[in-house]
């Protein structure tokens, strides 16, 4: 059974990892262990990767129920409040040195958002009201600071002035906006909204919706579009591959969560065409390609877009019942443990492979790689129980 597999998925690899990184010290978790298991305990510490693993410890906990995950998530909540959230401004920093002194002050929505993500799910295993008061309180900086009347803004000084966008900008483009700033706070809004029933936060995700099905989806190419203008227009040939598959469950999730049927099957008619091309196109040699650009396909296999991949065609089969997406979990999920997990001892997944097998000398932990992606996978498989056998 696949959801016994994620299980031991969990108990012996991801979760023993992590909790080997908390920093006693001086709080929160390292930020830095290299491609040779080395640890730089004076590494910055990014604020993004304090949040997806108080995101992933309290998720944990919900899963598990088991009572020592919640001392984790509080390591990564005191850390939170205590160094990562600017009292007087507002909003939360970009990174934070290993002292838990400011190194980047940079506001970017992007962060605003996973800290939201964060907060609501540790309130949602704590009932700890000042999660929920927190949360609420970056939801209201970035409908107030972060977006115009097109859409939501990127990156902002530490004072909420606007400045140009290189944390999400890639491929030689200087992105205003983008569909992944876009999808991460309609999945923060998500969990919010769900723990919250907040109305004025529906009335956003009923927003972001729209923006997607007009804005961003590209239904003549069957693909969303990444990085755009102020207004909201493409910039860049380039079709996401993990980020289309991952962006379709998570707008499923939404709808879900909205319990709106007819905007379920609205949402659909967009989450289905996704999943039926990533699986055409991008499922290749029992896993996902990264991304195409420019009609060029880029045949890495990064950790985190196989990780999307098993849960979103996971979604997809238990939607559809297709076997062929039911076939394409199974055989991701072999791809990922034979391919993807790095089974040195004291390790966890390597950052990605080239299309020959050899893995990236990337460090295994960095400010952008985490228990989010891979933790989540582990626990959508136990939460959604289906057999794919």
């Amino acid at each position: 059974m696949l959801v016994d597999e994620a299980k031991v998925m969990l108990e012996t690899k991801i979760l023993p990892f992590w909790e080997n990184l908390k920093d006693d010290t001086f709080g929160g978790y390292y930020g830095l262990l290299d491609y040779n298991l080395k640890l730089d305990r004076k590494a910055v510490k990014g604020c993004i990767l304090n949040s997806r693993i108080l995101w992933f410890f309290s998720n944990a906990y919900l899963t598990m129920h088991d009572e020592r995950l919640l001392t984790y998530a509080e390591q990564a909540y005191e850390f939170m409040i205590k160094y990562c959230m600017d009292t007087t401004y507002g909003g939360v920093y970009w990174s934070i040195n290993y002292d838990g002194t400011v190194n980047d002050p940079t506001k970017h929505t992007y962060n605003q958002a996973f800290a939201i993500y964060a907060l609501s799910s540790y309130y949602a295993a704590t009932n700890k009201q000042e999660a929920r008061i927190f949360a609420e309180q970056i939801y209201h900086l970035i409908e107030t600071k972060c977006k115009d009347s097109v859409g939501y803004l990127e990156a902002f000084t530490y004072d909420f002035q606007p400045e140009s966008n290189e944390k999400l900008s890639e491929n030689g483009v200087m992105a205003e906006k983008t569909m992944n700033t876009l999808l991460h706070v309609f999945e923060a809004y998500t969990e919010l909204y769900r723990v919250t029933k907040n109305q004025a936060v529906a009335e956003q995700l009923m927003n972001i919706l729209n923006m997607f099905e007009n804005k961003v989806f590209n239904k003549e190419r069957r693909r969303l579009e990444v990085f755009f203008d102020k207004n909201m227009n493409t910039i860049l040939d380039l079709h996401s591959y993990g980020h289309d598959i991952e962006t379709a469950w998570l707008l499923d999730r939404g709808c879900e969560v909205l319990q709106e049927e007819d905007l379920i099957q609205r949402v659909r008619a967009i989450t289905e065409v996704l999943e039926d091309q990533i699986y055409q196109v991008a499922y290749k040699e029992h896993s996902l390609m990264n991304e195409c650009e420019n009609g060029i396909p880029n045949k890495n296999r990064v950790w985190w877009v196989q990780a999307e991949a098993v849960v979103g065609f996971l979604n997809a089969y238990e939607k559809t019942g297709e076997e062929r997406y039911k076939d394409a979990v199974r055989d991701i999920w072999k791809f990922i443990d034979s391919k993807i997990v790095d089974h040195r001892e004291g390790s966890e997944w390597f950052w990605q492979i080239d299309e020959y097998g050899n893995p990236d000398k990337r460090p295994i932990v960095e400010p952008w790689k985490c228990p989010y992606h891979n933790g989540r996978m582990c626990f959508e498989i136990i939460r959604r129980n289906i057999d794919v056998a």
